[in-house]
């Protein structure tokens, strides 16, 4: 049981990883698009700007959790 638990938290740190580089992909593509002419304009009168990469601000947040039994 405990094998096949490290096993499926692996996997779910994996894909919160893969989760984190789409999005931050996508913000990045996202923030060039807003911030070159002429897409410029038109998401300035639009009211659009850039949004944050995700990153991890805080020691503690990086630390890995642990699981007792």
């Amino acid at each position: 049981n405990f094998l096949s638990l490290q096993q499926d938290l692996g996997l779910v740190e994996n894909e919160i990883q893969l989760a984190r580089r789409y999005y931050n992909g996508a913000a990045r593509n996202y923030n060039v698009a807003v911030t070159r002419f002429p897409s410029r304009l038109a998401a300035a009168m639009s009211g659009y700007s850039t949004v944050p990469y995700f990153e991890l601000t805080s020691a503690a947040e990086r630390e890995v959790p642990q699981v007792k039994f």
